[in-house]
């Protein structure tokens, strides 16, 4: 019998979060990264005389810049501007969080996406470390695969390097789109990007105007576009799915600079 949603929402439902683990891959600003600990264990507190339940809970420590997480606008700043133009001061950016900009101000997600699969463009398994995603290419593959992102919508883009969640090295090394190419999709109008990497662009991008992180710059901090990092994006490849709805809810963590996502696609 199929779900009662399925008729309305689509054939099948698409968990696009990489798990997390105390060795997954993190990038070495956001290190120690995440580690979860039992607090409390069933032996510690089991009184059968009482009765026969227990119970277990533990400790979660994690930055917020790691595993499958989506950034606020809080993440970067442009010449100590935040998007919109709010200056960062002092009653901004306080000891517990920002008053602007932190990630419980994104709304929930639920929009049209689309996937940009780069490796099935070139018939390739995935692309070689640090290679570029440029905007001519990301258009390519939307004019061949008649994608056709509009205002609002989520763009994410597939390099390939998903499968290397198990390698921090190698995921640390990954593909990852160019300025222009963030210029492209904001030109769209989209409401957020995502990718399968460490952070849309690839790590240790330099632009000889900008500097390090470009795409972040561009997209978050100058137009307020969202960017989602992480993602597992390799089952909607393999059903060569390009459109779908996209479901993105990010915590509610007052002044925090971004949170940990469990986004699905539904196609």
């Amino acid at each position: 019998m199929q779900p009662w949603w399925q008729p309305a929402l689509g054939k099948k439902v698409y968990d696009l979060e990489q798990p997390r683990r105390a060795d997954m891959p993190v990038h070495p600003s956001h290190k120690p990264g995440y580690q979860y600990l039992l607090h409390n264990r069933h032996e510690d507190n089991y009184q059968p005389q009482k009765g026969p339940r227990s119970s277990a809970s533990g400790a979660l420590f994690m930055k917020e810049h790691t595993g499958t997480h989506i950034d606020a606008w809080s993440h970067q700043a442009d010449s100590l501007h935040l998007c919109g133009g709010v200056k960062v001061t002092h009653q901004v950016e306080t000891g517990s969080g920002f008053t602007y900009g932190g990630v419980e101000t994104i709304p929930m997600i639920v929009r049209r996406g689309w996937l940009f699969d780069v490796p099935s463009f070139r018939g390739v398994k995935d692309l070689p470390p640090r290679d570029l995603v440029n905007s001519k290419e990301l258009d390519a593959i939307a004019q061949a695969r008649k994608l056709k992102p509009a205002k609002g919508d989520v763009l994410l883009v597939r390099v390939g390097n998903d499968q290397h969640w198990n390698n921090e090295a190698r995921f640390l090394e990954s593909a990852g789109m160019t300025r222009d190419a963030a210029l492209w999709a904001a030109e769209l109008g989209v409401f957020a990007v995502g990718a399968d990497n460490m952070s849309w662009e690839p790590n240790g991008l330099v632009d000889p105007e900008l500097g390090p992180l470009p795409c972040h710059l561009e997209l978050l901090a100058r137009r307020g576009i969202y960017i989602i990092e992480n993602l597992k994006l390799d089952e909607l490849a393999k059903d060569g799915v390009t459109e779908f709805l996209f479901i993105c809810l990010p915590l509610k963590l007052v002044g925090a600079t971004g949170s940990p996502v469990r986004p699905v696609a539904l196609a």
